[in-house]
């Protein structure tokens, strides 16, 4: 008796491939709708587009409603910052406005790369430069020659980047992180760094450069210097700092004499010249301070206070050599 078929029976002349096809299909019922997500997910990203940036105009107002915020309390946000700042420059102001105005510091970082090179050559080689005096802006008669006149301020003298012999404090700042960094590698070289060495160098340079400071305030006070519109004047403690600094490079200069291998000879003869060199760069820049010309100066010196100011700038020219040869001792 033979078997009855509801549906006719596969064809046994169809290809082998067609019969693995179903069989495959009902293996896997499921193949055909993994596929469909696949398809509809790149149907998807082929309709993404990136969204264009907005660009504002520097000078047109912030859209705060494009960031998700409310006008009135960005507003409210923006009033609150502005007057923290101020709060804080007030502060400022109050408490060091004093000791340093802002006004002082801006004037003395006003420089520029050919001043920056044309002063370190004058640090290290002071010995044919001329004129030392500074030069002022009077807004009658120009730029001049020679000391300021009683009432002048700090913004009367021209920047450093217009007059060679006006002191700054970029390049004893720099002199300044220079000297720890360069004192710092030297003790890698020798095998005995230590991350304090940061700590007590810069506590150091810092100490003698206050010692320096301190001693040439108190001779200024003592001798009335600044008192009668002439030399630094009361509140210049950003020049006396500036002079102060610029041993930093006749330091640094040894430094690297010692680290290139010289002999003590030949480190002895480069300290030697770094401290000569920089005694007379302060004996001419601060001799028209200390001693104006009696042409140029409201105030007069007499014989004895002449006599008086000018061993105090022999005292201050020697000492530097206490100053360095502690700075050099690493």
């Amino acid at each position: 008796m033979h078997p009855r078929y509801t549906s006719s029976p596969p064809n046994p002349g169809a290809p082998l491939q067609q019969q693995q096809s179903a069989y495959m299909t009902q293996a896997y019922p499921f193949q055909p709708q993994q596929q469909a997500p696949l398809q509809h997910q790149q149907h998807n990203m082929g309709q993404m587009r990136p969204q264009p940036q907005l660009h504002q105009q520097p000078g047109a107002p912030v859209d705060f409603a494009a960031w998700g915020m409310n006008d009135a309390t960005a507003q409210f946000g923006m009033q609150l910052g502005q007057s923290a700042v101020a709060a804080g420059q007030d502060y400022v102001q109050k408490n060091f406005g004093g000791f340093m105005p802002y006004g002082t510091l801006k004037h003395h970082f006003n420089v520029s790369n050919s001043y920056v090179v044309y002063k370190l050559r004058l640090v290290l080689f002071p010995w044919r430069h001329k004129p030392w005096t500074r030069r002022v802006h009077r807004p009658d008669q120009g730029y001049n020659q020679g000391p300021p006149p009683p009432q002048a301020a700090v913004g009367e003298w021209m920047p450093p980047r217009d007059d060679i012999n006006s002191p700054d404090l970029y390049i004893p700042l720099m002199a300044l992180v220079t000297y720890i960094l360069l004192s710092a590698l030297h003790k890698g070289f020798t095998g005995h760094f230590d991350p304090a060495i940061f700590g007590s160098l810069a506590s150091r340079a810092l100490g003698v450069l206050l010692l320096d400071v301190a001693f040439v305030k108190m001779g200024c006070y003592v001798l009335g210097v600044g008192s009668g519109g002439d030399g630094l004047g009361g509140g210049a403690v950003a020049d006396v700092f500036a002079y102060g600094g610029y041993k930093f490079v006749g330091v640094i200069l040894t430094l690297l004499a010692g680290m290139c291998g010289a002999g003590v000879m030949l480190w002895s003869t480069v300290f030697l010249y770094a401290f000569f060199a920089n005694a007379f760069f302060l004996l001419r820049s601060l001799r028209s301070v200390v001693l104006p010309d009696a042409i140029n100066s409201s105030g007069t010196v007499n014989p004895s206070q002449r006599k008086k100011r000018i061993t105090f700038l022999f005292l201050e020219a020697v000492s530097q050599i206490i100053y360095m040869g502690i700075l050099v001792r690493i």
